[in-house]
């Protein structure tokens, strides 16, 4: 069943006008993320991807990492569009945050501008912001979208959502 989409209000974008399938785009927001008082990233240089029903997932350059907090981990997975991920543990003191991060290291033509940028799942992270807005984590342990107020949904996995 397909849900109605939210009306959007005056400066929203409705996730329900994004493409399928997905595509990638530069953006200049800032984004930043912390945690335990650790700078993890900053940059107004990420890319967003946008598809369909889901809030943006950020792409951030490495180059705009703080060096030496990211741990590769053996977890792989495989998206349709964007070819084959690579995840990463997040190291913070003895806190190690496992496979909160992914990257793709030989992405598919449609999505080289993705390459080696790292995105981030909002939730395990004390604090994920664009443009200094606190986001919320979109739903269901597999997606790693950032929902912010300028946003109108709903956004895939809230429960039943699987066949949106």
């Amino acid at each position: 069943m397909r849900p109605r989409p939210d009306t959007p209000a005056a400066g929203q974008e409705s996730v329900w006008r994004y493409p399928r399938p997905a595509i990638a785009e530069t953006s200049g927001r800032r984004i930043r993320i912390e945690h335990r008082g650790v700078l993890v990233a900053d940059t107004r240089h990420a890319v967003r991807t946008l598809e369909t029903s889901h809030p943006p997932s950020w792409y951030l350059p490495p180059a705009d990492l703080t060096p030496g907090l990211l741990q590769r981990s053996d977890r792989r997975s495989l998206c349709e569009w964007k070819g084959q991920a690579v995840y990463w543990h997040l190291v913070i003191g003895d806190q190690v945050l496992r496979d909160v991060a992914w990257s793709y290291p030989d992405p598919t033509p449609a999505f080289a501008i993705l390459r080696d940028h790292v995105a981030f799942y909002a939730g395990p992270l004390d604090r994920c912001t664009v443009d200094g807005e606190q986001v919320v984590p979109q739903p269901g342990g597999f997606y790693g979208g950032w929902i912010t107020s300028d946003l109108a949904g709903p956004f895939k996995g809230v429960p039943g959502s699987m066949g949106w």
